[in-house]
């Protein structure tokens, strides 16, 4: 429906998903229009790409050209963009259900998992850019090496990134499926691991008879869920027991190196510029998916060893005066426990300021135990009001950030509660010192508060990791 619509309007256009699908249709020459509520840097990339963009959701944004509409995940029924587009009788699509129409008549790459699928799938649009595969992609993250969140190939690959939310990722039918791992998330919609698993098997079904699934052997629940897919399993890990598997991980100052093997013959050494173990798995999925896809070994190794990574995804910011500055995406605990690892290991003997803002007062509530013991490798923790989506107002009166630092405290930590962004600016400034690391994370705007910090003390090196 999308690749053969001649004009097609977009509710949300903004989002890093939806602005990727944007890109795609103008470069096919599709007429886009689009609507979304601020004028980010984003929407004004897709202005000059030549996206007719308006500011506000109003029923009038819908043009009388307008064939097809598509609306993001956070956009409602009634919308008055999307009241004005059913009662003129026109297909209106979620954003999962566009991304598939895209992939369905593509060779498919979908990467799914609680953690890591963002990384993932940019490692493998990555090794297929430098192998000259010149797949087409949407990333759920910034990658500027490769010009974006998305890009359009001449080749029949399309490689994107599969969201479990609200069961999206049922609406893609991939060549090649990949399930990293499967943890307690969303449970404002899920309501529990047992359901969450089920959803995974369900996406698992959905690989087609002839192609492969790639799955974490040393995770229970995807190789469970795997298990329901109608095509042969690779398995990625830790053991020999896997297909693929890596030994003796090294990180040293951000720079990570493991000897991997391949159904027990050994492929020989691989280089990342990133620390922790959760990225040798993120780049064992990420080879073995184009392993099968037809990338040599070697092409395989040499991009891996130069791949850039991905915005908010332990983005070193700059020095400010001595104290490094990192922004991270992490917003689940296993993610905040995983990337405090790898900043302890790449910054050894600094006092780590971790700057965290909950996303979502069900998440928190939800997983409020686990997140208190996820913060050891911090030195002070600073907790910021909860970044506040998704949830209704009943959910909001439940929890605050103010409980999550009393169970850190109570577990010995060193936390403590400063309401807004100007406010923490203001204690860092006071207690921050050079040889320290302000570790900014979450998925809500905290970033902002790491980019104020290095333009109010000045950067004095920069880095993208």
């Amino acid at each position: 429906m999308l690749r053969n619509a001649k004009h097609v309007h977009m509710i949300g256009i903004g989002g890093i998903g939806m602005s990727g699908l944007a890109r795609i249709l103008l470069s096919g020459g599709c007429a886009v229009s689009g609507s979304d509520m601020q004028l980010t840097p984003t929407v004004r990339y897709l202005q000059k790409l030549g996206g007719a963009v308006h500011i506000g959701h109003d029923a009038s944004n819908v043009s009388p050209e307008t064939v097809v509409v598509v609306r993001s995940e956070a956009v409602e029924a009634d919308n008055p963009e999307v009241v004005s587009a059913a009662a003129r009788g026109l297909p209106v699509m979620r954003y999962a259900e566009a991304l598939g129409d895209l992939m369905r008549d593509c060779r498919g790459v979908a990467v799914a998992g609680t953690h890591g699928k963002t990384t993932t799938t940019a490692m493998v649009a990555w090794i297929l850019h430098c192998a000259r595969f010149m797949p087409n992609f949407v990333i759920g993250g910034d990658v500027p090496a490769l010009g974006g969140s998305s890009g359009v190939g001449n080749s029949d690959l399309f490689v994107a990134e599969a969201c479990e939310y609200r069961r999206s990722f049922l609406n893609l039918a991939p060549e090649v499926a990949v399930i990293n791992n499967i943890e307690e998330d969303h449970l404002d919609y899920y309501r529990g691991l047992s359901e969450i698993v089920e959803a995974f098997g369900e996406f698992a079904a959905l690989t087609k008879p002839g192609g492969v699934i790639v799955v974490n052997r040393d995770d229970e629940d995807a190789m469970k869920a795997a298990r329901r897919a109608p095509c042969r399993p690779v398995t990625v890990g830790l053991s020999e027991e896997a297909d693929w598997y890596a030994t003796g991980a090294e990180s040293s100052y951000g720079f990570t190196s493991f000897e991997v093997f391949r159904h027990g013959k050994a492929l020989g050494k691989f280089y990342l510029k990133m620390s922790g173990e959760h990225n040798v798995l993120n780049a064992l999925a990420a080879a073995a998916v184009c392993n099968y896809l037809g990338v040599s070994d070697k092409l395989i190794v040499s991009s891996l060893a130069v791949f850039p990574g991905v915005c908010r995804r332990f983005e070193e910011l700059g020095d400010c005066n001595g104290v490094a500055v990192v922004d991270d995406y992490a917003h689940h605990p296993t993610a905040v426990r995983a990337t405090l690892k790898a900043a302890a290991e790449k910054y050894p003997g600094r006092r780590i300021w971790c700057v965290f803002q909950p996303h979502q007062h069900s998440r928190t509530r939800f997983l409020l135990d686990d997140f208190a013991s996820s913060f050891a490798d911090a030195d002070v923790v600073v907790i910021p009001d909860i970044y506040f989506v998704r949830d209704s107002e009943s959910e909001r009166t439940l929890i605050t950030s103010e409980d999550l630092v009393r169970e850190i405290t109570a577990l010995g930590g060193n936390a403590l509660y400063v309401p807004s962004f100007d406010e923490i600016l203001g204690f860092l400034a006071e207690n921050v010192r050079s040889g320290d690391l302000l570790l900014t994370m979450g998925a809500g705007d905290v970033n902002e508060l790491a980019e104020a910090f290095v333009a109010a003390h000045g950067r004095t090196t920069t880095a993208h990791q």
